[in-house]
């Protein structure tokens, strides 16, 4: 009986772990992306209340809406990228077992060719 390889997993686990990287820097983006809203809020919101600008009110219920938007987004995309370094992790480890289950030889073990 011949053991097959798992070559066809470890392919499909390897195109995973590209698709979880690509999920992992688009939520760094919006990471940063949320912590820039937040600065941009406050610091529009500490604007507005030494009354640095015209309108008010407006700028205040602008201000404090970008900062709760950035907060709750900063919040979502860590919890993504957390849960999504978790399945890399797991991933990964599954590869590595996979790839120790094959019989591996050494180059130097194959016949050499007469020329």
């Amino acid at each position: 009986m011949i053991e097959e390889y798992p070559t066809d997993e470890i392919s499909d686990i390897e195109d995973r772990i590209e698709a979880l990287a690509e999920i992992a820097e688009r939520c760094r983006k919006y990471i940063l992306a949320s912590k820039i809203a937040i600065g941009g809020g406050a610091a529009l919101l500490l604007v507005t209340i030494l009354g640095l600008l015209g309108a008010g009110q407006v700028a205040a219920l602008g201000s404090i809406a970008l900062v709760l938007g950035g907060i709750v987004s900063l919040g979502s995309n860590v919890s993504t990228l957390r849960q999504t370094d978790a399945a890399i992790s797991a991933a990964e480890v599954r590869r590595l077992e996979l790839i120790g289950r094959i019989d591996l030889r050494l180059v130097a073990d194959t016949p050499m060719k007469l020329m």
